[in-house]
């Protein structure tokens, strides 16, 4: 329970440490190797200088699992030289907390030195429990550093909330994973840099995307990675795409986000919805989704498609493709595969037409080739000064025609972009369309 994290690398402690796992060896022992959280851990941030200047109050740090919350705690204990206390909410008691406190309160009074407790799950102390630490932490003695998983706001008591700096972490990047993997393989006396590895760069990159921001599996997954893998003849461990596969048992789907695998598969997955394959398009986006694609780039490419190729013949299409980019925005991954499932289905299995997108290529190819018309008289704007120079005069408002509609020009040379098909929602669309121009009735 109670222990100091200078008492690692105490040569009594080393044979028990390197039984440790390679997540728990490689925690932070400064706030210099610390990854990630900069945005409250980086140069002048608040909690920064008060973890510098030793002036920390309690704090309760909430994130997902795997971000550094007991790293951080135990970085703090080094870099501010006090006695560590660490204990799990789900495990502890009233009891075990005032022999706590007691022990804190000596150890200031006898030998000047500060106490860090850290209480993971603190979110899991009943309403007592968590009073029983509001006097004590009040007074700083011992330093309460509580972790949660769980909106402290909805959590914890508010007392014990108001009592405390509340930070927020965020899940790692793949980036920020790949930098803590690379320090495992390097430092021979945390790490594994005593053992002879040929990391793949892909296997790395792949461990640090399947983690999904947490530290703790990907270097779990590296250590059991090498330790079960035979080495090759020339004594190393060939850390390959497939033993990381095996390793976080997740399957490596062919996926680089900047090379071929993402433009094949995001090709396909369009062709598949412009050729009303609703199954094959679930395919390719499953497979999207499985490898880390962001969930917005899919919905991206299914809101152009319904405007490109389904366009009017459906115009719900793009409604509830838009939706579906909305709600993944909100609500994130994994459920936002669901809204984008039922948009990707519903776009594949509506009508077809790209009358609309030739409309504009069409408008757009005259505007850059031809000379461009200026707006006609009657068109233009009639206030201020315009009804004087004859702006506005002679234009005929549709509304006031039967039908709400009457023939007049509206630009000064005829065009025709627009051909709506006989399919879907545009049959009818062009049935008025074909009245209007005086073509079939």
């Amino acid at each position: 329970m109670s222990t100091n994290p200078s008492d690692l690398f105490r040569e009594d402690k080393k044979a028990n440490f390197q039984d440790l796992p390679l997540s728990v060896r490689m925690r932070p022992q400064n706030l210099d190797e610390f990854v990630g959280q900069a945005h409250i851990l980086g140069k002048g941030k608040l909690l920064r200088r008060a973890i510098e200047a030793d002036r920390l109050s309690s704090v309760i740090l909430y994130g997902p699992p795997g971000v550094g919350k007991t790293s951080l705690a135990s970085a703090v204990a080094c870099a501010t030289k006090s006695y560590y206390i660490s204990i799990n909410a789900t495990t502890s008691n009233v009891e075990e907390l005032r022999k706590i406190i007691a022990a804190a309160k000596l150890r200031k009074s006898q030998s000047r030195q500060k106490s860090i407790l850290f209480i993971d799950e603190i979110h899991r102390f009943n309403k007592s429990q968590q009073d029983v630490l509001l006097p004590d932490v009040e007074d700083g003695n011992p330093v309460l550093i509580g972790a949660t998983v769980h909106n402290p706001f909805f959590s914890i008591a508010a007392p014990l909330v108001s009592r405390s700096l509340v930070c927020e972490l965020k899940a790692l990047s793949k980036e920020e994973i790949v930098t803590i993997l690379n320090s495992a393989l390097a430092d021979k006396e945390r790490g594994l840099g005593q053992i002879k590895v040929n990391a793949d760069k892909k296997a790395l990159g792949f461990l640090a995307k399947t983690c999904e921001g947490d530290a703790r599996r990907a270097l779990n997954a590296l250590e059991v990675g090498i330790l079960t893998t035979p080495k090759s003849k020339d004594g190393a461990v060939n850390f390959t795409l497939d033993v990381a596969s095996e390793s976080i048992q997740k399957k490596a789907a062919l996926y680089d986000h900047d090379e071929d695998a993402h433009y094949d598969t995001a090709s396909a997955f369009i062709k598949s919805m412009r050729g009303s394959d609703p199954d094959a398009a679930l395919y390719w986006m499953a497979k999207m989704l499985y490898a880390g694609e962001d969930p917005r780039f899919i919905a991206r490419r299914i809101c152009i498609l319904a405007a490109e190729d389904v366009g009017n013949a459906d115009p719900l299409a793009l409604v509830l493709a838009n939706a579906a980019l909305q709600i993944s925005e909100f609500v994130g991954m994994p459920e936002a595969r669901i809204p984008l499932a039922q948009a990707c289905i519903y776009v594949s299995c509506a009508p077809k037409s790209n009358a609309s997108y030739l409309a504009i290529d069409k408008a757009y190819s005259d505007i850059e080739n031809d000379r461009v018309q200026e707006v006609p008289d009657h068109l233009k704007d009639a206030t201020g000064d315009g009804e004087a120079l004859g702006h506005g005069e002679g234009y005929k408002y549709a509304h006031d025609y039967p039908g709400h509609f009457v023939k007049q020009k509206y630009t000064r040379k005829k065009v025709r972009y627009y051909e709506p098909t006989e399919i879907g929602h545009e049959a009818k669309i062009k049935q008025r369309l074909d009245k209007i121009r005086g073509g079939v009735k």
